[in-house]
């Protein structure tokens, strides 16, 4: 993966964290306004992600996606909203966390 990609990697989870804190914020408080934010940082979030498609292939953009948006959205929801983590629950972002690992590294060690 080259610095761009992983440029453009960063700024499409930075989008998506936004997109679910303004979705957290709707379903707190609803409006027309909050709705039409999180829309469009959705929106933005998935146009980047399709040249991140073309550039590193569907699995690997959207296994590194996935796993970075699960991590960081659990930050934001457990530092910033106060929402609790069971144990199973953690368990599951461990095993999500190590299936991208394997995604995304397997082929390299598979050689």
């Amino acid at each position: 993966m080259n610095l761009a990609a992983l440029v453009q990697l960063g700024v499409a989870t930075t989008i998506f964290i936004a997109a679910a804190s303004s979705a957290k914020a709707w379903a707190l408080s609803p409006c027309a306004f909050r709705i039409a934010v999180t829309l469009l940082l959705y929106t933005g979030g998935n146009l980047l992600m399709l040249r991140l498609v073309r550039q590193l292939g569907m699995a690997t953009a959207f296994s590194l996606s996935a796993v970075l948006q699960l991590l960081t959205v659990n930050l934001v929801a457990i530092f910033w909203f106060g929402e609790k983590v069971g144990w199973v629950e953690g368990a599951g972002i461990c095993l999500a966390v190590l299936a991208v690992a394997l995604i995304t590294l397997g082929p390299r060690l598979g050689h």
